[in-house]
């Protein structure tokens, strides 16, 4: 069997230096049925390697739960790997950052009040010995000493940004090597020499770092604390990331290209940050919060060589010509993009949430406004309903909401309380009536201290400055929600106000990629034949969300829609290209 070693200045591969040049490809943000298309592309970009996060949250969201079916079949991806001829290399975490919902951290660990994550803590060690148990089930056969793909295994991610505990990342080492994983092992940390001594362990995890410019300098600093084995940037950053109401954020195909030029051309190994970044679709969007709080949109496309429809763009082809350079790459190139078909849905058939509330989940009694962490399973959207009895009109008054609360009193909005905003009260017009709060979860912190923190209504209600007590509870269950159907046919001939679902059919002659324009719509979510697709906000800057071709067929598809807020045009049209919004340029 072949053999991979870290040796005194390279990576070995049957005793022959290796530079790895890498590409990120998280599988859980691509549609299954296009793993191969996107691998083969990197294959022919001149990629030799394929990264990917494991993330922990999307196997196992809840107890006793390991999902390894379908977008999750981590062994059907492992071996598109190996038969496309390339090698891998795994992260598991437990904790992956990734812009993903709670950095891949199942929020069922805090239902345990005693429990602290990324540390040394006896109940989350165990949960993450048994996570990590079942990742390496499935890694530990596709490791290259065991004729599979798998070059490198990292423990935890960018650990030292967050904390130096050596024993946890022990632990964590133990767990693996005794799982079986007998590759060698990485750590990943920005270039900042606080950071490299605490993400690691000397002599234990190979210490590479993350950046996207700089190569030099930054190679140096991994130098100073790294000072035997081969070099290795294991994120590259490419591209970027974006929040919802910022703008689209792009780095330049020259600037980046050169700055990977100097890593390689430093006989530095590689992996770019992201190749091919994909869609956060559903709900499964990370936040972050450095004194503001800022949602990460549905798509991920991460300005990378492919973009978020598996497209090569302009830094796809400026990267295969630098690799070029220091290694052979496959004659042949993917073709351009094409324009997508633009067909278009009258929406009709709304259900209203407060017309029929008890069709979308199942009310429960408490006391106190509960948080979602305290609800099983734990809701991303939920209706909290109770009546108001005398007094006078006054201040309704919430300890915080995360992330967004709707406020209807007797059937009318009489506001929208937001984080980021710091919302937390609204004037009630009268002294007796229903008041009803829709509270959502517009995604998980994922770096930094607010990892794990409770969502939905945190520290109660008050009125007159007095709490509110005796609360019907409604979680909604956002999986039944596209096939709730009215019974009734109603067109409607304009604005539709939310909460409500509405649907519609479009025809196509064959499966092709789309993408959907949600211009004329407020905030919400789609599905399309039942697949989630993400969530849609006016605000930008994304604008369109992209449609996988497996999702639709050749005939009539269906469209559902959840408007949160106002949708001021009831219809569905789909353009030929992506909009992702602005750019700082």
């Amino acid at each position: 069997m072949p053999e991979f070693v870290i040796g005194e200045h390279d990576f070995l591969l049957d005793g022959r230096p290796l530079q790895i040049i890498s590409g990120a490809l998280h599988y859980f943000r691509v549609h299954p049925d296009l793993w191969a298309d996107r691998i083969d592309k990197a294959r022919r970009m001149g990629l030799n390697t394929i990264e990917t996060y494991i993330a922990w949250n999307a196997h196992a969201p809840e107890p006793g739960e390991f999902d390894l079916t379908g977008g999750l079949d981590l062994d059907r991806f492992l071996r598109l790997i190996a038969e496309a001829g390339m090698h891998a290399i795994v992260r598991p975490g437990p904790y992956i950052c990734a812009e993903w919902d709670n950095g891949g951290l199942p929020t069922w660990l805090l239902r345990d009040p005693e429990l602290r994550v990324r540390q040394n803590e006896p109940r989350y060690l165990a949960a993450v010995r048994s996570y990590l148990e079942k990742v390496y089930e499935v890694v530990v056969p596709h490791q290259v000493d065991r004729g599979g793909p798998v070059l490198l295994v990292q423990v935890e991610n960018e650990y030292g940004a967050f904390g130096d505990d050596k024993l946890y990342l022990a632990s964590l080492t133990q767990y693996t090597r005794a799982a079986g994983i007998t590759v060698p092992l990485t750590t990943v940390d920005q270039p900042l020499p606080g950071m490299l001594e605490a993400g690691s362990i000397d002599g234990v995890l190979h210490r590479t770092a993350s950046f996207g410019s700089k190569s030099t300098e930054r190679l140096a600093t991994l130098r100073a604390h790294q000072p035997t084995g081969p070099l290795m940037c294991s994120e590259f950053w490419d591209g970027w990331f974006d929040h919802w109401g910022a703008h689209h954020h792009t780095t330049t195909v020259e600037q980046s290209a050169a700055d990977l030029d100097a890593l390689l051309a430093a006989g530095a190994s590689v992996n770019l940050y992201m190749f091919h970044g994909g869609t956060n679709f559903g709900l499964t969007n990370g936040a972050n919060d450095k004194g503001v709080y800022q949602a990460l949109i549905t798509s991920y496309d991460y300005d990378a060589p492919l973009d978020e429809a598996g497209d090569p763009t302009p830094k796809y082809h400026a990267f295969r010509e630098v690799i070029a350079r220091y290694a052979k790459v496959p004659d042949s190139v993917p073709p351009p993009a094409r324009a997508a078909p633009t067909p278009v849905a009258t929406l009709r058939d709304p259900v209203r949430l407060l017309e029929s509330p008890e069709r979308w989940g199942t009310w429960r009694t408490h006391e106190r406004p509960p948080t979602f962490d305290e609800l099983t399973p734990t809701p991303r959207l939920a209706l909290l309903s109770k009546e108001i009895e005398g007094g006078e009109p006054g201040v309704l008054t919430f300890g915080e909401i995360r992330d967004r609360a709707t406020v209807f009193f007797d059937g009318e909005h009489v506001g929208t309380l937001l984080r980021e905003h710091q919302d937390r009260a609204v004037r009630l017009p009268r002294a007796r009536g229903e008041l009803v709060v829709l509270v959502e979860d517009q995604g998980r912190v994922n770096y930094g201290p607010r990892i794990g923190e409770a969502k939905g209504v945190i520290g109660g209600a008050f009125l007159h400055g007095e709490p509110l007590l005796g609360w019907e509870v409604l979680p909604i269950d956002l999986d039944a929600v596209p096939e709730l159907r009215s019974g009734a046919t109603e067109v409607l001939g304009g604005p539709v106000a939310g909460p409500a679902v509405v649907r519609g059919e479009f025809e196509l002659d064959e499966p092709a990629d789309l993408f959907l324009d949600t211009a004329g719509w407020g905030k919400g979510m789609v599905w399309i034949n039942g697949f989630a697709l993400g969530r849609y906000w006016r605000r930008g800057p994304q604008r369109t969300l992209y449609v996988p071709r497996p999702v639709v067929r050749a005939g009539v598809n269906e469209i559902a829609v959840l408007e949160l807020d106002i949708m001021l045009e009831p219809g569905a049209r789909f353009v030929p290209r992506p909009l992702l919004g602005h750019t700082e340029a």
